[in-house]
This record gives C-alpha cells, structure tokens and sequence, in this order.
C-alpha cells in the first residue's frame, strides 16, 4: 500500500486500532516482526544492528550516545544528536527524559547500534508531544552507544558531607579518584576541555580536603595529584591559557622535580607563551 503524500500524513494521525481495523499494516508493524521484545509486555521492541563489546550500562551510568527518534511515515528525525560530533555525557535517570530509552540504554554495550520502537506508555503517552508527535504514538530510536562511565560511587560520594568522605576508607576513595580522571579524559578526548578542566579540579579539590590519617597516605596523594596536576596543565594550553599551564606544571615539579612530563610541557608552555607575545606584539 502507498503511503505517500496525502496519505502518508493521514496515516501518523490515525489510532492504531483505527490501523487494525482498515486492516492497514504500517511500516512499524513490520520492522517489529524482526525485533525482539524486552521486557515481555510488547512495549518495547529491539533490534541489534551492529553489536557491542563488553558489559552492558550499568543503571547509575553517564553515558555518551547518538541517537535519533521517528514517528512512523516520517523519514526525518524529530530529535537527533547526528550533527553534534561529540554528544555530552548524559547521566541516567536525569538527563535521559524518554523512558523507554533509558531502559532500552539498560541493555546496550558500548559500540553498540540497535533500534527500538517504544509502545506510547514508553514514550509520550497518551496525549503525545504536539506539534511532532501525535497521540498514543509509537516511536522508533535508533541509538548509538559511544562510551559510558559507572558514575553511581562518584554520586553517592559527592552527596556526602566533608566529614562522611573523610570517614570512607583509602581504597573508596582512590577509586572515586579514577573515576573522575576517566570523566575528565573522555572529556577531553572529545575536545571538551572546560568539561575536563571542571572533573580534574573538583578532584584536587577532594585531595586537598582529604584528612589524613599517616605518613603513608600522606604520601599516596600526593601521587595521586599528579596525573590530575599534568591533566590541568595539558588542558589549560588547550584551552589558550599558557601561564596557567605553566603554573599547574610547576606544581608537578615542585612534588617530584625529576617528573619528565611535567619538564617536557613546562618546555612546551614556554614556547607557546613566547608565540603569544608575538601575537601582541
């Protein structure tokens, strides 16, 4: 049957039992004969057209992701993130509005593209989203996983008081600590560099409001502030701040004055502080 032009339009304002009723099969009918239901009740449907690796997102994940949602007869997205090269991180159940997709995220691996059609109580429900969605309109997302972070420890770390985190042991800590760092360097390898600059800082933050407790943790931390200090100053001269970068190279030197990254950058940072000058000049 054709579903173009005039008919087309009809058709995304029909009910589904009006559809059933015309006996029309739509387009949606079809795609779900090849999806697989989920969840047992029908409301929402996948299908995985390219497979992912590793463990599928956790429920307290932030996750990156492109994604693109049709009402049906509609070859043009009414929401899409495909002309952003780097999406931004989108923390599950609070940035991901739409339910039947944080759900469908649930089963998603990273590199995974899967499609899903979501039953309206899955999606916008009964009344629908005018002007774009229609009432009790089912959707198609095709979603894209590009990474994820389990940022569930790092939220529940950040909602205690100054004197509940220093009471958590060492190794809870170190890993909140890695957790930030990867934030921050997925951050920044997608060129988000204020992104970044905000997760590097707000861990050395925590590692100066660390109470410690001896010589060896003492010792631990510092360290630890290392990879965060050299992060900084990398991301400053990203961000055409080279006296800052200078300033967060210094520190490196100043715990370890042999550290080779942070000499090689101090190097990097003088100079392009000199091409500034010239600039001015």
């Amino acid at each position: 049957m054709s579903t173009n032009g005039k008919t087309s339009r009809i058709l995304q304002f029909m009910a589904p039992d009006e559809r059933r009723q015309f006996g029309i099969e739509t387009p949606f009918h079809r795609l779900a004969w090849q999806m697989r239901d989920i969840l047992g009740d029908g409301g929402i449907l996948k299908e995985v057209v390219h497979a992912g690796e590793g463990p599928p997102v956790p429920k307290h994940a932030s996750v990156s992701i492109h994604f693109s949602g049709f009402i049906e007869y509609s070859d043009a997205p009414f929401e899409t993130t495909s002309h952003l090269k780097y999406p931004r991180m989108m923390k599950l159940g609070r940035d991901v509005t739409l339910y039947g997709l944080e759900l469908g995220l649930l089963t998603m691996k990273k590199g995974e593209f899967s499609r899903f059609l979501f039953k309206p109580k899955y999606a916008y429900g009964d009344l629908g989203c005018p002007p774009h969605i229609p009432p009790l309109a089912t959707v198609l997302y095709e979603v894209q996983v590009l990474d994820f972070l389990d940022s569930a420890q790092v939220d529940e770390f950040m909602d205690l008081s100054r004197d509940e985190q220093n009471s958590v042991s060492l190794s809870t800590f170190l890993n909140v600590l890695d957790t930030q760092r990867s934030f921050g360097n997925l951050c920044f390898n997608k060129k988000r560099y204020e992104d970044a600059r905000e997760r590097y800082k707000q861990a050395m933050t925590l590692l100066q409001n660390r109470e410690l407790l001896d010589d060896e943790e003492k010792q631990r931390l510092e360290e630890m502030k290392l990879p965060f200090l050299l992060n900084l100053s990398l991301t400053y001269l990203k961000l055409e701040k080279p006296q800052k970068a200078l300033c967060y190279g210094q520190k490196v030197l100043d715990i370890n004055p042999q550290n080779t990254k942070a000499l090689f950058r101090c190097g990097q940072f003088t100079i392009k502080r000199e091409d500034f000058m010239e600039l001015l000049i």
